[in-house]
């Protein structure tokens, strides 16, 4: 749907991911006129993502219906490109751009992949680890599809079970982090959440015909316009193994570019936010994977917190039960962090004929390494391109140690002339 023109919200929530449908739920079970803008089709976000409401799992459905049942207002197709203020956001309505007036703002705009270049990860068949999650959910067909899944965390594993149940043969299931790492991580989840094991246990079952290696990734991939094959390297060995596909990443890293623009402060490239979700910029909380990567669980505390202090209900929002579950993700998030941070050997990988920057076509080779952020896009045009540095942003923030890529309007790829107009207050 797309909104009524000027009309205000009380609570206008970024994002329909779990974060973000339970911050729009407590805040509109409070009384509240709440609307969510997002990207997808359909609410759920990437980790709810769906077709037909019949394949949610319960978490899904339940969040869903009480959304619906609480009179929230979801905008598809929709996305935030600019900001005039806290409360008035400049928002593409799947092709209309117009401001949309608030009286508080929740962001619940998630994680994105970091993908950090080897040679030939441009080829088309190399795919997130995510991206892969996203294409399966969306319709792709993988029977009889040879696949390769290299990449670091707890994704790997329901992906990989979501390609073996669509008939991919999966030749391998690769992660980098060393086997103590993996180990350490399972068994801390014992005291924190003991529930994760059996998950992992039930998709391990799932890819149970597939290889699955710790301490390994890919150092390369080749093929003649499409993929063909991938190097790997594991245990001091090294080897190749044909493939239709490869979803790779290193790992997540949290959404903040429109935290950015409103001038919320970003630490260790997560929103930094209090105890009641409220970000340093008054009237703007924030919940979910942009406040660290942690998972969907914690991230529908976290949006209860935010809805509940958004619509005026601070006493909830600091509820002991609500309080400690959000500490339990803190903790999990710097479990996740350290145990799986991306390996030094993944930084040696590029080439100096590497693509870095895919949309301005920039090789590893033209920057400098001694070059600040700003000489680089000077001289070459990293990070200038279509995406704004959505890419090889925090690429190049790992192989350069460059700061975070800036954020600037309009966010997301290139839109109508329109955009302009409403800054300027015409409509």
């Amino acid at each position: 749907m797309t909104p009524a023109r000027d009309a205000p919200v009380d609570v206008l929530v970024v994002g329909a991911g779990p974060a973000g449908l339970s911050s729009a739920v407590a805040a509109a079970e409070r009384g509240k006129r709440v609307l969510i803008l997002d990207l997808g089709l359909r609410p759920g976000g990437q980790i709810w993502r769906h077709r037909d409401p019949g394949f949610l799992p319960k978490a899904g459905r339940h969040w869903l219906a009480r959304a619906r049942a609480a009179g929230v207002t979801v905008a598809s197709s929709a996305r935030v490109v600019d900001v005039v203020s806290p409360g008035e956001l400049v928002v593409d309505y799947h092709g209309r751009i117009d401001r949309q007036r608030t009286r508080a703002l929740i962001l619940a705009t998630g994680a994105k992949e970091r993908m950090l270049p080897f040679p030939g990860w441009t080829l088309p068949g190399v795919v997130g680890v995510g991206g892969l999650q996203s294409l399966i959910k969306g319709g792709l067909t993988l029977q009889g599809s040879r696949v390769v899944i290299a990449g670091t965390g707890p994704l790997v594993f329901p992906v990989a079970a979501a390609a073996a149940q669509g008939g991919a043969a999966l030749e391998l299931v690769a992660e980098q982090a060393p086997f103590r790492s993996v180990i350490a991580f399972g068994l801390g989840l014992l005291a924190g959440k003991p529930s994760a094991i059996g998950q992992a246990i039930g998709y391990r079952w799932a890819f149970r015909r597939a290889p699955l290696r710790t301490g390994c990734w890919v150092v390369a991939a080749e093929g003649q316009g499409r993929l063909r094959r991938v190097h790997v390297q594991g245990g001091g060995k090294s080897w190749a193994i044909d493939c239709d596909w490869l979803a790779t990443s290193a790992g997540l890293s949290p959404n903040t570019e429109l935290a950015q623009l409103l001038g919320c402060a970003v630490a260790n490239d997560a929103i930094q936010v209090n105890e009641s979700q409220e970000t340093t910029v008054s009237g703007v909380w924030a919940a979910g994977e942009c406040t660290g990567v942690k998972g969907d669980g914690f991230a529908l505390s976290e949006g209860e917190i935010a809805g509940s202090g958004a619509a005026g209900d601070p006493e909830h929002a600091r509820r002991p039960r609500l309080q400690r579950r959000r500490a339990a993700g803190r903790a999990f998030a710097e479990r996740l962090a350290t145990h799986f941070a991306p390996r030094s050997e993944l930084l040696q990988l590029a080439t100096d004929d590497t693509i870095v920057c895919r949309c301005e076509d920039v090789r590893r080779g033209q920057i400098d390494p001694g070059w600040t952020q700003r000489q680089a896009k000077l001289w070459t045009r990293v990070g200038m391109g279509e995406c704004q540095g959505a890419v090889c942003g925090p690429a190049c923030e790992a192989l350069f140690g460059w700061e975070q890529n800036v954020a600037r309007p309009p966010l997301g790829a290139p839109i109508c002339g329109g955009w302009s107009g409403v800054l300027r207050g015409q409509k």
